[in-house]
């Protein structure tokens, strides 16, 4: 029995429909990602079935007594509750006596005073006898896992953690539904992925809205589209949906071509003149008639965002170098004892919980921020374009033109001047929408207008903070293309585990008030070498709080101590010997594949073969002996 059925749903905000009489039932235990462009209508949908606004035609039926529970893309205002009675609030009439418990505990620790033992006594009473102490466990656990300090109040929080705080309220509220939009945003990518083993453990059906693909691939059973105000449901993961699209959408234009044929040709006819009309048949008009109302029903698919990098000439080959670098911020020290070299060419994926630092230190390699201790050197020729996850380069109150063009009406891209609405058009931004003020944009469309910004100047170093947040996956798809094939430096913080694979050539990982480490290789990489440190040291994984992200896991574990003297040196001699035997292997490979090789003579002939075939051997034992090295460390 289904938990929930849409049926015939209608839902338009203006003059264009969000949803054209589409149909969707809910069955219990689902997971069902809900996927669209921006402003398509994820949202509204998730509203429309928890009955916050209702439908402009059709019905929804839900099962009697149904649970449902929402966690909104926007945060509400402030309040005056603690995070901990905030998210207890999500048990109910119990929560309220949870809430009251947490309370009179903290009191009693303070005071000691007879009447709040006797106050804490009776209350842990009407716990145990309304089974309270699992579900205080709940909140607990929430709030550990989410990283919350759980006597602040609301009014002291960010509007990112304060959705963290609406995040743990809808988890521990049990609902027979679950509805979340965008739950990862402002989470760390420890917290994403506790919450993912959180919800396939859920006895909750769930419909949820995500631009995380990792997480998207975890959970979902059923992906459910809004394209064009068509609800389409695809069973199966979402790797399933992107081969079942794909046929879908060629054999959609193969339809619609042979469509657009047809209806030429009988526009055609009919306008023939004097001697159509006196012959033309009646019924061969209504036809028409039908073609063009079947025509008109299809919907102009939606543009698609055309992203592209204006690369500036060449920086000098070292773009950063950091010496024992130190960052305090008020009594809490965020960056301790960094030391890196970033040179040209280098994309350094930057990771960590919130509050690790991350955001400062990308502000002290750009030298928005000065160091408390150390120092910094920048390279040559910089030309650095930052993209700042608080958007805080936006002006709210300025139009959208404006903000990118600065009053001109013209950008220049790669050197040629482009229309400024014609580039932001390239962005998805229409003329109407090009022209209102950066207030009234969703936090997708911020997203692009940024990316816009960034791209309308030339750059040799782009660093980016946070750029997937809220974005479509087709315009993040385009983005990772974009940034992939960049010809500068990268410096990326993100929680997006796929982003991180497909664009990073080495993760920093940070943990607060620590020292950062520096892994070879993109986010599955990053996971492979934290394993292995953490399994000789006894931790339990990178999804441990206690073994936190393997930072300084080579650097403060007993195992390092097992190295000789002349082993750290070997260990520390090892990457210059293998870049010298991969130099001379392409070296070698490029004379092979020359015209002239094999004019060269039988002997040179057979010392070049034979040399390659050395130099894979060499490389290969290299490669173990670092790997086996590094493993110790």
């Amino acid at each position: 029995m289904p938990l929930l059925t849409l049926s015939s749903i209608s839902l338009s905000f203006g003059y264009l429909p969000l949803i054209s009489e589409s149909d969707l039932r809910i069955d219990p235990g689902e997971r069902i990602a809900v996927i669209g462009r921006n402003g398509s209508g994820k949202s509204s949908l998730l509203k429309l079935i928890a009955s916050e606004i209702p439908p402009d035609a059709g019905t929804i039926w839900r099962e009697p007594g149904l649970r449902v529970s929402r966690l909104a893309q926007d945060v509400p205002g402030e309040g005056d509750r603690t995070a901990f009675d905030e998210i207890a609030a999500g048990l109910g009439e119990l929560g309220e006596v949870v809430s009251q418990y947490h309370d009179a505990a903290i009191r009693l620790s303070a005071s000691g005073a007879p009447k709040d033992m006797d106050r804490v006594g009776a209350l842990q009473h009407e716990l145990e006898e309304r089974d309270g102490w699992r579900l205080e466990q709940k909140v607990e656990t929430v709030i550990s896992r989410l990283s919350l300090p759980a006597d602040r109040r609301l009014s002291e929080f960010s509007g990112g953690w304060r959705r963290r705080v609406l995040l743990g309220k809808a988890l521990v509220s049990e609902p027979h539904l679950l509805l979340l939009d965008e739950p990862t945003n402002h989470l760390d990518i420890d917290a994403i992925q506790w919450l993912e083993e959180y919800l396939l453990n859920a006895p909750s059906a769930l419909l949820f809205v995500t631009h995380d693909r990792a997480f998207l691939s975890s959970l979902a059973t059923r992906i459910v589209e809004i394209d064009r105000g068509r609800l389409t449901s695809w069973p199966g993961r979402y790797s399933e949906y992107l081969d079942k699209k794909g046929a879908a959408m060629e054999q959609e234009a193969r339809e619609l071509e042979r469509l657009d044929k047809k209806l030429q040709k009988e526009e055609a006819w009919l306008r023939r003149g004097v001697k159509a009309r006196r012959t033309r048949d009646e019924g061969r008009v209504r036809d028409l008639m039908a073609l063009r109302a079947q025509r008109a029903a299809y919907r102009d698919a939606p543009g698609t965002a055309r992203l592209a990098i204006d690369d500036a000439e060449a920086s000098g080959k070292l773009v950063f170098e950091a010496e024992r670098v130190a960052k305090t911020l008020g009594d809490v020290p965020v960056v301790r004892d960094y030391s890196q070299r970033i040179f040209r060419g280098d994309r350094v994926g930057i990771i960590g919980p919130n509050g690790s630092g991350k955001t400062t230190l990308l502000r002290l390699l750009v030298g928005e921020l000065e160091p408390d201790q150390g120092t910094i050197k920048r390279g040559a020729r910089l030309q650095i374009a930052y993209f700042d996850q608080q958007r805080e380069q936006l002006d709210p109150d300025a139009s959208v033109v404006d903000s990118v063009a600065d009053g001109n009406t013209t950008v220049l891209v790669r050197g040629q001047p482009k229309h400024v609405m014609g580039y932001l058009a390239d962005f998805l931004f229409p003329k109407e929408r090009a022209q209102s003020p950066v207030r009234s944009l969703s936090g997708g469309e911020r997203n692009r207008l940024m990316l816009a910004r960034l791209f309308a100047k030339p750059a040799n170093v782009l660093v980016l903070d946070e750029p997937t947040n809220d974005l479509d996956l087709e315009t993040l798809d385009l983005l990772e293309e974009a940034v992939a094939g960049f010809d500068g430096t990268v410096l990326l913080v993100s929680h997006d585990r796929v982003f991180l694979d497909n664009v990073v050539t080495s993760i920093l990982a940070l943990e607060a008030g620590e020292q950062p480490v520096e892994y070879v290789g993109g986010w599955d990489d990053y996971l492979r070498q934290s394993r292995r440190a953490e399994s000789r040291i006894g931790g339990t994984g990178p999804t441990d709080r206690n073994a936190g992200l393997g930072v300084q896991g080579s650097m403060s574990s007993p195992a390092t101590r097992k190295l000789t003297y002349n082993e750290q040196r070997e260990l520390e001699a090892l990457p210059l010997r293998i870049a010298a035997l991969e130099a001379e292997q392409q070296t070698l490979t490029a004379e092979l594949e020359s015209a002239e090789f094999y004019k060269s003579g039988a002997d040179r002939i057979h010392a070049v073969m034979g040399r390659i075939e050395e130099l894979a051997r060499e490389h290969e034992a290299l490669l173990a002996r670092w790997v086996e090295l590094e493993d110790r460390a």
